[in-house]
Order: C-alpha cells, then structure tokens, then sequence
C-alpha cells in the first residue's frame, strides 16, 4: 500500500486526490525490448535502469540501489520490483503544487483565445521516443531528445496542473508512446487527484498498445476511464511493415487487457491509400463488433520521413463516399472533446470518427493546445507557433508568472492551419507528430 501523504504539518488529513493502492511495476526483462526474432531492440525506457530492478521512477540524480530520484520533491523512494522491498512515491509531504491548490479555490477567468474559443482540452507530450517506427510517423533512424531537454516528471505535473485550475477540462497524455517513458504511472497517479477533486473531467492517453498489458489494471484503477489505441491494420505483414518491426499479437493482447480491466478503448487508424485503404469496412467491423469505437484520420504532413506523403494521402471524403454505398451513415451531434466528427453506422451499431485536416478542416471550434515534452506550447497542430513554458519554468517563475505566460500563449492562437500534401514538397511543419504529441 502506498503511505498516507498526510502533510507534515496542521492539516491533520490526507489531501484529497492522492490515492492508495500500490503501483504495479511490469518485469522489464532488465534490457530493452528485442522487436521480433533477430530484429533490432528500440528501448522502452527512456531512462536507464539500474541492474535487477523494473523501477517506475524516472531516472534522475542520487539514485541507490533498488530506488530512484523521481523528480517530485527531492527523495529517494523505493519502488515494486521483482527483487526489493516497496516504499510509497509520496513521502510524507506534499509538493508545492498541492500546497497552492489547497490555498486557492477561487475560480479564475478561462483560457479564451483571441477569436472567443474556449480552450478547455490539453494534450501532453511526455515523451517524443517509441518503440515502434511508423512509417507515416518517424523516420527509421530517429534521433531522440537528450534527457536534459525533456520536462521532468514534476515539471510535466506543474504545469499540466497550472493548465486545470486555469479551466482545463480534459488532460490526454501522449507521446511519443507515453507507456515507455520512465515514471509514466507516478505522473498519472499525481494527476488523478484533480479527476477527486472535480477539477478535471478526464484523464486519458493516447497509445500504441504494446504495453498495455503491463499497465492497463494501474490506469482503470487511478481514474482513466477510456483510451485511444493507434492500430492501422490487422494483417500481422502489414503491421509489422508500417510499424517497422512491430508484433500484432503484442497490441491485440494489450487491447484485450484493457478491455478487461473496463476501459473504454477506441482505436485510432490512419488512412493509408497503398496499405489499408481496402482493409477500412474490415477494421470498421472488427472494432465494433468487440463494442469499441473507430476513428480514421487523414495522414498529416508533419515532420521529414522516408517516403512521400503524397502516395498514401488518402481522403477520408473519398472513403466515406465508398462506406455509404454499402452502409447507411448517419451524422451524430456527438463530441468527445477532439477534432473528429461522429456518424452511427447502422448495420455494425457502432460509431466511426472522421479526423481530417487535409480534407476540411476542424478550427473554427477548436479547443486544444498541445505541450510537447520539452515544454513548449503549440497552440496550433498545423503552424510554427511556440511558446517555450520550460523556459518559463526554469527561470523561477511563480504560479502568477506561469499563468500569465500560459494566457499570452493562448490569446496568440491562431484561427487556423492550412495543411496541403504535394509531390515532391516539404513537410508543411519540420517537427514530427511523436515531438508534437499524436
């Protein structure tokens, strides 16, 4: 069981927010990840990790042996492993970032940008590494951000958490592949006290699935109630050729446990024209036969990879013409805070999203900004605007200071993006969606 964080002092209670319950932590196989039968191992940590142990915590100074530095206020804890003993990753006192909320309860103006929207949805980039290399995605031999660079754990709670008392209703955690950065869950569980105190109405994240097997019981218990799964095809050749590597078994079984576990899944599929573009109406069947929602999304020119964009494009204007030939769509007024748009199809009972930033546009009722994983903010997934929060962070600035830095970000957000794919052109934006957060 974790320790009671009561706070060390005239509180008297435990803050709401800060569960108990241990966290689980998944047998690494002490190295990382080997992709396929004489493949090449991508790591699934972000951090190294000291011989014999499966810590969560991210990896930072002052380690001992069985234990590491998470970042949260400054001691060492002792977390599950097959080989040691299990200390909690609250130590007795609160962060100061727990001490302000308690303080301050007043309601504060909401984030509106400069055209009157209301942005009430924030998508966190925790980490840009993957252990998998889409093709549409990465190039094949990424070169990854050095640890300095990345936002630590408590850095990612602060100013997610700015985020939610300035109106934040939504937080999706992505990547990246959020699952393999290091002390993934410890920033969940921290999180998930806004979900008890009413501050946030959904904490989920965005995935590949191949780990969720390890970790699909640890999310139901802290709070996320629904998840996306990017799968493009269920043709183990295919898979493993987009993915470059990937096992299909390894994501199905991730799926099923989450399933299990009772979270709401929806899969995410990108639109290929040369690799699952006849595979779509099956996709569409299996993922509602199983009770799950779909998604397609239109590829997006973002960041250089190995093969031109321009010869996968495909419309999902197009697809959805070819859907209605054989199935009866229907529009639903549904929202789930992001940018698709929902029909009912009738003769599967199930629901299909349509993201498509190519084909039209979703800005004028937009609400999200993006904070990629080394602190800056992008208001806009289609334009070169950056806010560097990091920055903002390191400098020492108080909770006055980071709030009014936030709010200039979003008054600057601009009213849309103008995406285009052509032959031979260049990306429309050089960093890539795993930088960005998918």
């Amino acid at each position: 069981m974790l320790a009671d964080p009561t706070h060390a002092g005239a509180l008297g209670k435990r803050p709401r927010g800060l569960r108990h319950g241990g966290i689980r932590a998944p047998d690494h196989g002490h190295g990382p990840y080997r992709r396929g039968e004489g493949g090449d191992q991508r790591a699934v940590e972000q951090y190294p990790v000291p011989p014999g142990c499966g810590e969560l915590a991210a990896a930072e100074t002052g380690a001992e042996s069985g234990g590491q530095h998470d970042g949260f206020d400054g001691r060492i804890r002792r977390y599950p492993c097959r080989h040691g003993p299990f200390l909690s990753m609250f130590s007795g006192t609160m962060t100061p970032y727990d001490a302000s909320a308690l303080r301050s309860t007043a309601a504060k103006p909401p984030l509106v940008d400069g055209f009157g929207r209301v942005v009430t949805y924030l998508r966190v980039s925790v980490t840009d590494r993957c252990d998998l290399r889409c093709v549409y995605c990465m190039s094949e031999h990424m070169a990854f951000l050095p640890k300095a660079e990345v936002l630590t754990l408590e850095e990612l709670d602060r100013l997610a958490s700015t985020f939610v008392g300035l109106g934040v209703r939504k937080l999706r955690l992505t990547g990246g592949e959020p699952l393999v950065r290091r002390g993934f869950m410890i920033l969940v569980e921290k999180l998930s006290r806004h979900l008890d105190t009413g501050a946030l109405d959904e904490l989920t994240l965005t995935t590949n699935g191949t780990q969720l097997d390890r970790y699909a019981a640890d999310l139901a218990r802290l709070g996320v109630r629904r998840i996306n799964v990017s799968l493009d095809t269920l043709k183990p050749d295919l898979f493993a050729r987009i993915t470059r590597g990937g096992d299909l078994v390894r994501v199905l079984a991730g799926i099923e446990a989450a399933r299990a576990a009772g979270l709401a899944v929806k899969i995410n599929t990108v639109a290929l024209k040369t690799d699952n573009a006849g595979e779509i109406p099956a996709l569409i069947s299996w993922a509602h036969g199983l009770g799950m929602d779909m998604t397609l999304i239109e590829t997006m020119p973002m960041g250089e990879i190995d093969e031109d964009r321009t010869d996968q494009f495909l419309s999902l204007a197009e697809v959805r013409r070819d859907l209605e030939s054989y199935w009866t769509l229907t529009d639903l007024p549904l929202t789930t805070g992001g940018p698709a748009r929902y029909v009912r199809i009738a003769e599967t009972g199930g629901r299909l999203g349509l993201i498509t930033p190519l084909s039209h546009n979703f800005c004028e009722g937009c609400n999200r900004v993006r904070l990629t994983c080394t602190g800056v903010l992008h208001s806009c997934l289609g334009r070169d605007d950056a806010n560097d929060l990091r920055a903002v962070l390191r400098g020492g600035a108080d909770e006055a200071g980071l709030e009014a830095a936030i709010r200039t970000a979003i008054d600057a957000k601009p009213k849309g993006h103008d995406f285009h794919i052509e032959r031979g052109a260049a990306p429309a934006l050089a960093r890539h969606m795993s930088t960005t957060g998918g």
